[in-house]
């Protein structure tokens, strides 16, 4: 596909790393649009298929509190790149773990995507008026007692940052073309309790990624991967 032609194709089932970063934006938009947050039926616990057994079932919350991520697809000339946060060590919940920006759906946020804006002004220093909210992956539960909706953007690359270090420790950014190679997708046994649990996992440098962000990565690339059941227009 040429550069400069937006128009997704029926043929990419799996998307190769060469994949133009033009094409990628292109089929974000078309299989974002119209995303709406909150489905319930489709929300998974901590990354995991819906189909679990009595024990972690026992572990997803009755009564969730809702709140919400921004996935950063951050447009750099050189290719599509995701940002995270490392958490900072100090925090209550999930220190050190590898994250997006995010956090509680406040009762002054006019929507999940508002939330995940706010929070990521917030954390990380990133003015909305950087980002294009493109739409909502399913809902997300774990453990702690929350439901995250998260909030696909496409993030300028002339966005700058400022690290709030109470929250987070520091922030980086994966090439998107790793999230889209099945071979770095890999599945690594972890202890829930007394339950051992295959999650999956990426790496990149020094940092592991899993859980439920690395789920929601997951979620991200079936997304791109499998075309929508309706015909794209010619």
């Amino acid at each position: 596909m040429p550069e400069n032609d937006p128009r997704p194709t029926r043929e990419w089932r799996h998307p190769p790393a060469s994949t133009s970063r033009v094409a990628v934006k292109a089929i974000l938009r078309e299989r974002l649009a119209g995303s709406r947050p909150g489905v319930a039926a489709e929300a998974t616990f901590a990354g995991l298929p819906r189909n679990h057994s009595p024990e972690i079932e026992a572990l997803i919350p009755a009564h969730p509190i809702p709140s919400a991520v921004l996935i950063p697809v951050v447009d750099r000339p050189e290719g599509l790149t995701l940002l995270l946060t490392e958490r900072a060590s100090e925090l209550r919940h999930h220190a050190g773990q590898i994250a997006f920006p995010g956090g509680r759906v406040e009762p002054c946020d006019a929507s999940p995507a508002d939330a995940a804006l706010r929070e990521a002004e917030e954390e990380i220093g990133l003015n909305r008026r950087y980002v294009e909210v493109l739409g909502y992956l399913p809902d997300s539960l774990i453990g702690t007692g929350y439901v995250i909706t998260p909030v696909i953007s496409l993030v300028s690359p002339e966005a700058d940052f400022a690290i709030d270090r109470s929250e987070v420790a520091s922030i980086f950014e994966i090439p998107l073309a790793r999230v889209l190679d099945p071979s770095q997708h890999q599945l690594r046994p972890r202890k829930i309790g007394s339950m051992t649990v295959d999650f999956y996992e990426f790496t990149h440098e020094r940092h592991t990624i899993w859980g439920a962000t690395a789920g929601m990565l997951m979620t991200l690339y079936r997304l791109l991967r499998d075309p929508p059941p309706r015909e794209f227009p010619s």
